[in-house]
Protein backbone atom coordinates (compact mmCIF):
# COMPACT_ATOMS: atom_id res chain seq x y z
CA UNK A 1 0.00 0.00 0.00
CA UNK A 2 1.34 3.42 -0.93
CA UNK A 3 2.23 6.03 1.67
CA UNK A 4 -0.20 8.44 0.04
CA UNK A 5 -3.08 6.00 0.44
CA UNK A 6 -2.11 5.24 4.06
CA UNK A 7 -2.50 8.95 4.66
CA UNK A 8 -6.00 8.82 3.15
CA UNK A 9 -7.28 6.00 5.29
CA UNK A 10 -5.66 7.32 8.47
CA UNK A 11 -7.35 10.70 8.12
CA UNK A 12 -10.66 9.19 6.99
CA UNK A 13 -13.51 8.27 9.30
CA UNK A 14 -14.05 5.03 7.39
CA UNK A 15 -12.24 1.77 7.93
CA UNK A 16 -9.28 0.79 5.82
CA UNK A 17 -10.44 0.15 2.26
CA UNK A 18 -8.48 -0.86 -0.84
CA UNK A 19 -8.77 1.43 -3.84
CA UNK A 20 -8.58 0.70 -7.57
CA UNK A 21 -7.96 3.17 -10.38
CA UNK A 22 -9.31 2.42 -13.85
CA UNK A 23 -7.41 4.41 -16.48
CA UNK A 24 -9.25 4.89 -19.76
CA UNK A 25 -6.73 4.93 -22.63
CA UNK A 26 -8.60 3.56 -25.64
CA UNK A 27 -8.92 6.90 -27.45
CA UNK A 28 -7.54 7.38 -30.94
CA UNK A 29 -5.55 10.40 -32.06
CA UNK A 30 -8.23 11.45 -34.57
CA UNK A 31 -8.58 15.09 -33.57
CA UNK A 32 -4.82 15.38 -33.33
CA UNK A 33 -4.51 14.09 -36.91
CA UNK A 34 -2.19 11.40 -35.59
CA UNK A 35 -1.69 7.68 -36.21
CA UNK A 36 -0.42 7.45 -32.64
CA UNK A 37 -3.01 6.72 -29.89
CA UNK A 38 -3.95 9.78 -27.87
CA UNK A 39 -2.51 8.24 -24.68
CA UNK A 40 0.92 8.06 -26.36
CA UNK A 41 1.14 11.77 -27.21
CA UNK A 42 4.05 13.25 -25.26
CA UNK A 43 4.26 15.88 -22.56
CA UNK A 44 7.67 16.81 -21.19
CA UNK A 45 9.19 13.86 -23.04
CA UNK A 46 6.81 11.29 -21.53
CA UNK A 47 3.56 9.80 -22.95
CA UNK A 48 0.42 11.25 -21.39
CA UNK A 49 -0.57 7.87 -19.98
CA UNK A 50 2.79 7.53 -18.23
CA UNK A 51 2.16 10.80 -16.35
CA UNK A 52 -1.21 9.55 -15.15
CA UNK A 53 0.13 6.13 -14.15
CA UNK A 54 2.88 7.77 -12.09
CA UNK A 55 0.40 9.90 -10.13
CA UNK A 56 -2.20 7.16 -9.68
CA UNK A 57 0.38 4.59 -8.53
CA UNK A 58 1.25 6.83 -5.58
CA UNK A 59 -2.35 6.73 -4.31
CA UNK A 60 -4.16 3.58 -5.44
CA UNK A 61 -3.49 -0.04 -4.50
CA UNK A 62 -4.44 -1.39 -7.92
CA UNK A 63 -4.34 0.04 -11.42
CA UNK A 64 -5.95 -1.37 -14.56
CA UNK A 65 -5.71 0.27 -17.98
CA UNK A 66 -8.43 0.08 -20.63
CA UNK A 67 -7.03 0.22 -24.17
CA UNK A 68 -8.39 -0.17 -27.67
CA UNK A 69 -7.68 -3.00 -30.11
CA UNK A 70 -4.29 -3.06 -31.82
CA UNK A 71 -2.67 -0.83 -29.21
CA UNK A 72 0.39 -2.93 -28.40
CA UNK A 73 2.46 0.18 -27.67
CA UNK A 74 -0.03 1.34 -25.04
CA UNK A 75 -0.11 -2.12 -23.46
CA UNK A 76 3.68 -2.15 -23.33
CA UNK A 77 3.72 1.24 -21.65
CA UNK A 78 1.12 0.10 -19.10
CA UNK A 79 3.17 -2.91 -17.97
CA UNK A 80 3.32 -4.34 -15.36
CA UNK A 81 -0.25 -3.18 -14.73
CA UNK A 82 -3.03 -5.29 -16.30
CA UNK A 83 -4.79 -4.09 -19.44
CA UNK A 84 -8.24 -4.87 -20.81
CA UNK A 85 -9.41 -4.16 -24.35
CA UNK A 86 -12.48 -2.18 -25.31
CA UNK A 87 -13.13 -3.84 -28.66
CA UNK A 88 -15.97 -1.47 -29.54
CA UNK A 89 -15.71 2.20 -28.60
CA UNK A 90 -19.22 2.67 -27.22
CA UNK A 91 -18.48 5.41 -24.72
CA UNK A 92 -16.70 6.05 -21.46
CA UNK A 93 -19.12 4.12 -19.23
CA UNK A 94 -18.79 1.14 -21.56
CA UNK A 95 -14.99 1.48 -21.39
CA UNK A 96 -15.02 1.49 -17.59
CA UNK A 97 -17.19 -1.65 -17.57
CA UNK A 98 -14.52 -3.54 -19.51
CA UNK A 99 -12.43 -3.43 -16.31
CA UNK A 100 -15.30 -4.66 -14.11
CA UNK A 101 -13.59 -7.91 -13.13
CA UNK A 102 -10.69 -5.88 -11.70
CA UNK A 103 -12.82 -3.65 -9.44
CA UNK A 104 -12.50 -5.95 -6.45
CA UNK A 105 -13.74 -4.57 -3.14
CA UNK A 106 -13.35 -1.09 -1.71
CA UNK A 107 -13.40 2.01 -3.90
CA UNK A 108 -13.00 2.50 -7.63
CA UNK A 109 -11.98 5.70 -9.42
CA UNK A 110 -12.15 6.16 -13.18
CA UNK A 111 -9.49 8.41 -14.72
CA UNK A 112 -8.70 9.48 -18.28
CA UNK A 113 -5.40 9.25 -20.14
CA UNK A 114 -6.15 12.62 -21.73
CA UNK A 115 -6.26 14.17 -18.24
CA UNK A 116 -2.58 13.36 -17.57
CA UNK A 117 -1.59 16.16 -15.18
CA UNK A 118 -3.72 15.25 -12.18
CA UNK A 119 -1.42 15.24 -9.17
CA UNK A 120 -1.26 12.54 -6.53
CA UNK A 121 -2.29 15.19 -3.99
CA UNK A 122 -5.54 15.83 -5.88
CA UNK A 123 -6.24 12.10 -6.19
CA UNK A 124 -5.68 11.78 -2.45
CA UNK A 125 -8.23 14.55 -1.83
CA UNK A 126 -10.66 12.70 -4.11
CA UNK A 127 -10.42 9.59 -1.95
CA UNK A 128 -10.71 11.64 1.24
CA UNK A 129 -13.90 13.21 -0.08
CA UNK A 130 -15.28 9.78 -0.97
CA UNK A 131 -14.63 8.62 2.61
CA UNK A 132 -16.43 11.58 4.17
CA UNK A 133 -19.65 10.71 6.04
CA UNK A 134 -22.58 9.91 3.77
CA UNK A 135 -20.72 10.70 0.52
CA UNK A 136 -21.43 7.95 -1.98
CA UNK A 137 -19.84 9.50 -5.06
CA UNK A 138 -16.99 12.00 -5.40
CA UNK A 139 -15.94 13.75 -8.58
CA UNK A 140 -13.30 16.25 -9.71
CA UNK A 141 -14.31 19.70 -10.90
CA UNK A 142 -12.57 22.91 -11.92
CA UNK A 143 -13.22 26.56 -12.67
CA UNK A 144 -11.43 27.16 -15.99
CA UNK A 145 -10.62 30.63 -17.22
CA UNK A 146 -12.82 29.98 -20.24
CA UNK A 147 -15.44 27.32 -19.39
CA UNK A 148 -16.38 27.01 -23.05
CA UNK A 149 -18.12 23.73 -23.84
CA UNK A 150 -17.28 21.90 -20.62
CA UNK A 151 -20.18 20.24 -18.83
CA UNK A 152 -21.43 22.36 -15.92
CA UNK A 153 -21.61 21.02 -12.36
CA UNK A 154 -24.84 22.20 -10.78
CA UNK A 155 -24.38 22.08 -7.01
CA UNK A 156 -26.11 23.40 -3.89
CA UNK A 157 -24.52 23.69 -0.46
CA UNK A 158 -21.49 21.77 -1.72
CA UNK A 159 -23.49 18.80 -3.01
CA UNK A 160 -23.83 18.02 -6.71
CA UNK A 161 -27.37 17.93 -8.05
CA UNK A 162 -26.58 17.16 -11.67
CA UNK A 163 -24.12 17.66 -14.52
CA UNK A 164 -25.44 19.44 -17.57
CA UNK A 165 -23.66 19.16 -20.90
CA UNK A 166 -23.07 22.51 -22.57
CA UNK A 167 -25.30 21.67 -25.53
CA UNK A 168 -28.23 20.94 -23.21
CA UNK A 169 -27.65 23.78 -20.74
CA UNK A 170 -29.85 26.83 -20.34
CA UNK A 171 -28.25 30.30 -20.43
CA UNK A 172 -28.37 30.35 -16.61
CA UNK A 173 -26.66 26.96 -16.40
CA UNK A 174 -24.00 27.99 -18.91
CA UNK A 175 -23.19 30.94 -16.65
CA UNK A 176 -22.08 28.47 -13.95
CA UNK A 177 -18.26 28.37 -13.88
CA UNK A 178 -17.86 25.04 -12.04
CA UNK A 179 -17.04 22.49 -14.73
CA UNK A 180 -16.88 18.71 -14.81
CA UNK A 181 -13.45 17.07 -15.19
CA UNK A 182 -14.98 13.61 -15.67
CA UNK A 183 -13.17 11.75 -12.87
CA UNK A 184 -15.47 9.78 -10.55
CA UNK A 185 -14.92 7.68 -7.40
CA UNK A 186 -17.38 5.40 -5.61
CA UNK A 187 -17.77 2.10 -3.80
CA UNK A 188 -16.92 -0.72 -6.21
CA UNK A 189 -20.20 -2.64 -5.92
CA UNK A 190 -22.34 0.47 -6.24
CA UNK A 191 -20.23 1.83 -9.10
CA UNK A 192 -20.67 -1.46 -10.95
CA UNK A 193 -24.46 -1.29 -10.58
CA UNK A 194 -24.59 2.32 -11.77
CA UNK A 195 -22.45 1.57 -14.80
CA UNK A 196 -24.78 -1.25 -15.83
CA UNK A 197 -27.78 1.07 -15.54
CA UNK A 198 -26.36 3.77 -17.85
CA UNK A 199 -28.34 4.09 -21.10
CA UNK A 200 -27.21 5.16 -24.56
CA UNK A 201 -30.32 7.12 -25.54
CA UNK A 202 -28.41 10.11 -26.85
CA UNK A 203 -27.43 11.54 -30.22
CA UNK A 204 -24.23 9.47 -30.47
CA UNK A 205 -25.71 6.27 -29.06
CA UNK A 206 -22.88 6.03 -26.51
CA UNK A 207 -22.77 5.12 -22.82
CA UNK A 208 -21.44 8.16 -20.95
CA UNK A 209 -19.68 7.93 -17.61
CA UNK A 210 -21.12 11.27 -16.53
CA UNK A 211 -24.58 9.65 -16.45
CA UNK A 212 -23.43 7.83 -13.32
CA UNK A 213 -24.00 11.11 -11.47
CA UNK A 214 -27.68 11.02 -12.43
CA UNK A 215 -27.86 7.41 -11.21
CA UNK A 216 -26.36 8.39 -7.86
CA UNK A 217 -28.69 11.36 -7.39
CA UNK A 218 -31.69 9.19 -8.35
CA UNK A 219 -30.64 6.76 -5.62
CA UNK A 220 -30.54 9.60 -3.10
CA UNK A 221 -26.74 9.35 -2.76
CA UNK A 222 -24.76 12.42 -1.75
CA UNK A 223 -22.41 13.53 -4.54
CA UNK A 224 -19.46 15.76 -3.61
CA UNK A 225 -17.31 17.80 -6.01
CA UNK A 226 -13.60 18.19 -5.27
CA UNK A 227 -12.20 21.30 -6.91
CA UNK A 228 -8.69 21.41 -8.36
CA UNK A 229 -6.77 23.76 -10.64
CA UNK A 230 -7.49 23.90 -14.35
CA UNK A 231 -3.79 23.26 -15.01
CA UNK A 232 -4.26 19.78 -13.49
CA UNK A 233 -7.66 18.84 -14.84
CA UNK A 234 -7.60 20.20 -18.38
CA UNK A 235 -8.55 17.71 -21.05
CA UNK A 236 -6.27 17.25 -24.06
CA UNK A 237 -8.00 16.50 -27.34
CA UNK A 238 -6.14 18.58 -29.92
CA UNK A 239 -2.62 19.72 -30.78
CA UNK A 240 -3.35 23.19 -29.44
CA UNK A 241 -4.57 21.77 -26.13
CA UNK A 242 -1.48 19.56 -26.02
CA UNK A 243 0.68 22.69 -26.41
CA UNK A 244 -1.25 24.45 -23.65
CA UNK A 245 -0.76 21.47 -21.34
CA UNK A 246 2.95 21.37 -22.19
CA UNK A 247 3.26 25.02 -21.21
CA UNK A 248 1.45 24.40 -17.92
CA UNK A 249 3.60 21.36 -17.12
CA UNK A 250 6.82 23.18 -17.99
CA UNK A 251 5.87 25.98 -15.61
CA UNK A 252 5.26 23.39 -12.90
CA UNK A 253 8.64 21.71 -13.53
CA UNK A 254 10.48 25.05 -13.57
CA UNK A 255 8.89 26.11 -10.31
CA UNK A 256 9.77 22.78 -8.70
CA UNK A 257 13.40 23.08 -9.84
CA UNK A 258 13.75 26.57 -8.38
CA UNK A 259 12.09 25.50 -5.12
CA UNK A 260 14.72 22.74 -4.92
CA UNK A 261 17.61 25.21 -5.17
CA UNK A 262 18.25 25.41 -8.91
CA UNK A 263 18.95 28.81 -10.49
CA UNK A 264 17.15 29.38 -13.78
CA UNK A 265 18.38 32.67 -15.25
CA UNK A 266 15.43 32.88 -17.68
CA UNK A 267 12.96 30.19 -16.55
CA UNK A 268 10.55 30.63 -19.45
CA UNK A 269 13.28 29.60 -21.93
CA UNK A 270 14.31 26.36 -20.19
CA UNK A 271 12.53 23.10 -21.09
CA UNK A 272 12.55 20.00 -18.91
CA UNK A 273 11.64 16.35 -19.23
CA UNK A 274 9.46 14.84 -16.56
CA UNK A 275 12.44 12.81 -15.26
CA UNK A 276 15.07 15.60 -15.27
CA UNK A 277 17.00 15.59 -11.98
CA UNK A 278 18.91 18.72 -10.98
CA UNK A 279 20.70 19.05 -7.63
CA UNK A 280 20.73 22.27 -5.59
CA UNK A 281 23.14 24.98 -6.75
CA UNK A 282 22.93 24.04 -10.41
CA UNK A 283 22.92 27.12 -12.65
CA UNK A 284 20.99 26.95 -15.93
CA UNK A 285 21.38 29.80 -18.39
CA UNK A 286 18.76 30.73 -21.04
CA UNK A 287 17.57 28.47 -23.85
CA UNK A 288 18.62 25.09 -22.44
CA UNK A 289 16.70 21.91 -23.32
CA UNK A 290 16.73 18.73 -21.22
CA UNK A 291 15.75 15.52 -23.00
CA UNK A 292 14.91 12.26 -21.20
CA UNK A 293 17.28 10.73 -18.67
CA UNK A 294 19.37 13.66 -17.44
CA UNK A 295 20.95 13.88 -13.98
CA UNK A 296 22.98 16.94 -13.00
CA UNK A 297 24.92 17.18 -9.74
CA UNK A 298 25.50 20.18 -7.51
CA UNK A 299 27.53 23.18 -8.65
CA UNK A 300 27.23 22.49 -12.38
CA UNK A 301 26.84 25.40 -14.79
CA UNK A 302 24.87 24.74 -17.95
CA UNK A 303 25.38 27.64 -20.27
CA UNK A 304 23.04 29.01 -22.91
CA UNK A 305 21.72 27.09 -25.93
CA UNK A 306 22.83 23.65 -24.73
CA UNK A 307 20.91 20.40 -25.24
CA UNK A 308 21.27 17.42 -22.87
CA UNK A 309 19.71 13.95 -22.99
CA UNK A 310 20.49 10.55 -21.50
CA UNK A 311 23.53 11.81 -19.60
CA UNK A 312 25.00 12.45 -16.17
CA UNK A 313 26.95 15.60 -15.32
CA UNK A 314 28.97 15.39 -12.13
CA UNK A 315 29.62 18.14 -9.59
CA UNK A 316 31.04 21.52 -10.62
CA UNK A 317 31.38 20.72 -14.31
CA UNK A 318 30.71 23.42 -16.90
CA UNK A 319 28.65 22.66 -20.00
CA UNK A 320 28.29 24.95 -23.02
CA UNK A 321 27.33 27.32 -24.37
CA UNK A 322 26.04 25.55 -27.47
CA UNK A 323 27.00 22.08 -26.21
CA UNK A 324 25.18 18.85 -26.97
CA UNK A 325 25.36 15.89 -24.60
CA UNK A 326 23.79 12.73 -25.99
CA UNK A 327 22.75 9.36 -24.62
CA UNK A 328 25.31 7.37 -22.64
CA UNK A 329 27.49 10.35 -21.70
CA UNK A 330 29.03 10.81 -18.26
CA UNK A 331 30.82 14.10 -17.61
CA UNK A 332 33.22 14.00 -14.66
CA UNK A 333 33.52 16.44 -11.79
CA UNK A 334 35.00 19.83 -12.77
CA UNK A 335 35.19 18.77 -16.40
CA UNK A 336 34.53 21.26 -19.17
CA UNK A 337 32.51 20.78 -22.34
CA UNK A 338 32.58 23.98 -24.35
CA UNK A 339 30.88 25.58 -27.30
CA UNK A 340 29.90 23.51 -30.33
CA UNK A 341 31.04 20.25 -28.73
CA UNK A 342 28.97 17.08 -29.18
CA UNK A 343 29.51 14.14 -26.84
CA UNK A 344 27.83 10.75 -27.28
CA UNK A 345 28.25 7.51 -25.30
CA UNK A 346 31.43 8.89 -23.80
CA UNK A 347 32.97 9.20 -20.36
CA UNK A 348 34.89 12.41 -19.79
CA UNK A 349 37.08 12.10 -16.71
CA UNK A 350 37.32 14.49 -13.78
CA UNK A 351 38.83 17.81 -14.82
CA UNK A 352 39.07 16.85 -18.49
CA UNK A 353 38.39 19.52 -21.11
CA UNK A 354 36.91 19.63 -24.58
CA UNK A 355 36.48 23.35 -25.00
CA UNK A 356 35.29 23.82 -28.58
CA UNK A 357 34.39 22.46 -32.00
CA UNK A 358 34.77 18.77 -31.18
CA UNK A 359 32.93 15.45 -31.64
CA UNK A 360 33.54 12.74 -29.04
CA UNK A 361 31.63 9.53 -29.71
CA UNK A 362 32.05 6.10 -28.11
CA UNK A 363 35.09 7.17 -26.11
CA UNK A 364 36.61 6.87 -22.65
CA UNK A 365 38.68 9.93 -21.76
CA UNK A 366 40.79 10.07 -18.63
CA UNK A 367 41.05 12.67 -15.89
CA UNK A 368 42.85 15.92 -16.67
CA UNK A 369 43.02 15.26 -20.41
CA UNK A 370 42.75 18.17 -22.84
CA UNK A 371 40.99 17.67 -26.17
CA UNK A 372 41.95 20.34 -28.69
CA UNK A 373 39.60 22.24 -30.97
CA UNK A 374 38.35 20.34 -34.00
CA UNK A 375 39.19 16.88 -32.66
CA UNK A 376 37.04 14.02 -33.96
CA UNK A 377 36.75 10.44 -32.78
CA UNK A 378 35.96 8.44 -35.93
CA UNK A 379 33.82 5.78 -34.30
CA UNK A 380 31.82 4.35 -37.22
CA UNK A 381 33.11 2.37 -40.20
CA UNK A 382 29.76 2.10 -41.96
CA UNK A 383 28.86 -1.18 -40.27
CA UNK A 384 30.10 -1.15 -36.66
CA UNK A 385 30.83 1.34 -33.89
CA UNK A 386 34.35 1.30 -32.41
CA UNK A 387 35.70 2.78 -29.22
CA UNK A 388 38.48 5.28 -28.53
CA UNK A 389 40.29 5.07 -25.20
CA UNK A 390 42.36 8.02 -23.96
CA UNK A 391 44.27 7.89 -20.68
CA UNK A 392 44.79 10.49 -17.96
CA UNK A 393 46.57 13.83 -18.60
CA UNK A 394 46.75 13.35 -22.36
CA UNK A 395 47.10 16.39 -24.62
CA UNK A 396 45.34 16.03 -27.96
CA UNK A 397 46.21 18.86 -30.32
CA UNK A 398 43.72 20.74 -32.48
CA UNK A 399 42.20 19.08 -35.56
CA UNK A 400 43.31 15.61 -34.57
CA UNK A 401 41.41 12.70 -36.10
CA UNK A 402 41.35 9.59 -33.91
CA UNK A 403 40.32 6.57 -35.99
CA UNK A 404 38.81 3.95 -33.69
CA UNK A 405 39.51 1.43 -32.41
CA UNK A 406 42.51 3.19 -30.98
CA UNK A 407 44.07 3.77 -27.57
CA UNK A 408 46.19 6.68 -26.35
CA UNK A 409 48.20 6.08 -23.20
CA UNK A 410 48.51 8.20 -20.07
CA UNK A 411 50.56 11.41 -20.38
CA UNK A 412 50.84 11.02 -24.15
CA UNK A 413 50.72 13.92 -26.59
CA UNK A 414 49.10 13.96 -30.03
CA UNK A 415 50.38 16.65 -32.37
CA UNK A 416 47.88 19.06 -33.93
CA UNK A 417 46.49 17.97 -37.29
CA UNK A 418 47.39 14.31 -36.80
CA UNK A 419 45.43 11.34 -38.07
CA UNK A 420 45.91 8.61 -35.46
CA UNK A 421 45.22 5.07 -36.64
CA UNK A 422 47.49 3.12 -34.26
CA UNK A 423 47.76 2.97 -30.48
CA UNK A 424 49.95 5.60 -28.80
CA UNK A 425 52.01 4.35 -25.81
CA UNK A 426 52.16 6.15 -22.47
CA UNK A 427 54.40 9.25 -22.36
CA UNK A 428 54.83 9.17 -26.19
CA UNK A 429 54.28 11.94 -28.70
CA UNK A 430 52.39 10.94 -31.84
CA UNK A 431 52.72 12.64 -35.23
CA UNK A 432 50.17 11.32 -37.70
CA UNK A 433 50.68 13.77 -40.56
CA UNK A 434 52.87 14.06 -43.67
CA UNK A 435 56.22 15.86 -43.41
CA UNK A 436 55.93 19.53 -44.37
CA UNK A 437 57.88 20.61 -47.42
CA UNK A 438 58.59 24.28 -48.33
CA UNK A 439 59.23 25.25 -51.98
CA UNK A 440 61.32 28.48 -52.19
CA UNK A 441 59.77 31.26 -54.30
CA UNK A 442 56.90 28.99 -55.42
CA UNK A 443 54.30 31.10 -53.61
CA UNK A 444 55.51 34.26 -55.38
CA UNK A 445 55.48 32.61 -58.84
CA UNK A 446 52.04 31.11 -58.26
CA UNK A 447 50.55 34.51 -57.40
CA UNK A 448 52.21 36.12 -60.44
CA UNK A 449 50.74 33.44 -62.71
CA UNK A 450 47.26 34.02 -61.32
CA UNK A 451 47.60 37.80 -61.67
CA UNK A 452 48.63 37.44 -65.32
CA UNK A 453 45.67 35.22 -66.07
CA UNK A 454 43.31 37.76 -64.53
CA UNK A 455 44.81 40.67 -66.50
CA UNK A 456 44.61 38.74 -69.80
CA UNK A 457 41.00 37.89 -69.25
Amino acid sequence: MSLAYRKVIMTSSSSSRPATAVLLAAGLGTRMKSSRPKAMQRLAGRPMLAHLIASAAEVFDRLVIVIGPEMADVAELAAPYPVVIQHERLGTAHAALQAEEWFGEGDVAVLYADNPLISSETLTRLLEARHAPDVGLALLAMRPTEPGRYGRVIAHDGLVERIVEWADATPEERAVDLCNAGVLCADAATFRRWLHSVKNDNAKGEFYLTDVVDCAVADGVRVHAVEAAEAELRGINSRSELAEAEAALQNRLRQKAMENGVTLVAPETVFFCADTTLAPDVLVEPHVVFGPGVTVESGVEIRAFSHLEGCTVQANAIIGPYARLRSGTNIGAQARVGNFVEVKNTTLGDGAKANHLTYLGDASIGAGTNIGAGTITCNYDGFFKHRTTIGDRVFVGSNAILVAPVSIGTNALVAAGSVITKDVPEEAMAFGRPRQENKPELGKRFKETLRARKENG
